[in-house]
């Protein structure tokens, strides 16, 4: 590999890998920082072909695939940072301690104007979850099913905690995606929309998913895994929908429940 201009060198455990590291287990340091840590090949690509900042690409040298060395020397980040194999183990995945390459990713502001509106669009309103590795799960299914865009209203998981990024492989930078403070902003920029439906989806529901018309611009409200939703936006929506089961389960996974009511909107619609 050629010589990268301006690369810098972390070879010990300085105050720098000691934040990389807090990216890793502390949610305020994410936040107070404006960044979090990203590996794997796709959510890498993902990552800068959506445009997203990428403030620093970490690697420990000898890069055996193309792929990387491409990328290091391809000014897609602010910096190259050049760390001892050993510090860059410790921050990769544990699953996977092979990886050549740490992005560190600019996270971008809450903004529930990066979700674009469309006449016809489907947003995805998530209550309160509690699993990051739910949040990425349903992140893949927005992804897939051509979601608009999710918002994560009230106190939540963290939508950069590495295990969020990690189920959803990927679709994080794909799918705007805007964490809200206070449901009642979110339930105000819903009803700006022209002609949105909110849409719940609940067990105690009395109308059959199929059996809701979704082919008009749709916003679907995702309950809490403990608790469903919250009073606020039972009270709140248009039209609850349930899911018929049959056998001895009394509710779905949210995040199963929710990419069932998404491929059902995108079913109707095709």
């Amino acid at each position: 590999m050629s010589k990268i201009r301006n690369e810098t060198r972390v070879e010990r455990r300085n105050a720098r890998f000691q934040q990389w590291e807090a990216l890793l287990t502390n949610r305020n340091t994410r936040h107070r920082l404006g960044e979090f840590l990203v590996q794997g090949v796709r959510p890498i690509n993902e990552a800068i072909a959506h445009r997203w900042r990428i403030r620093a690409l970490l690697h420990a040298g000898n890069l055996k695939s193309q792929w990387a060395r491409d990328l290091v020397e391809g000014r897609v980040a602010d910096e190259v940072i050049r760390v001892s194999p050993e510090l860059l183990r410790e921050l990769s995945d544990k699953d996977d301690d092979t990886a050549e390459l740490t992005a560190v990713v600019a996270i971008p502001p809450d903004d529930l104007s990066r979700i674009p509106l469309r006449t016809n669009g489907v947003v995805v309103v998530l209550d309160r979850p509690i699993s990051p590795g739910n949040v990425g799960s349903l992140l893949r299914s927005a992804d897939a099913l051509g979601v608009d865009g999710v918002v994560l209203a009230g106190r939540a998981a963290d939508l950069y905690d590495p295990k969020t990024i990690r189920a959803s492989r990927g679709s994080l930078f794909a799918v705007p995606t805007v964490r809200a403070e206070t449901p009642s902003a979110v339930l105000s920029w819903v009803r700006s929309a022209r002609a949105m439906t909110l849409v719940g989806t609940s067990e105690d529901a009395v109308t059959d998913i199929w059996s809701h018309d979704f082919t008009g611009p749709t916003a679907v409200v995702v309950g809490n895994e403990t608790n469903g939703m919250s009073t606020f936006w039972s009270e709140a929506c248009d039209a609850t929908i349930r899911i018929p089961m049959v056998g001895s389960a009394s509710s779905f996974n949210a995040t199963v429940a929710a990419s069932i009511t998404l491929y059902e909107i995108s079913r109707q619609r095709a």
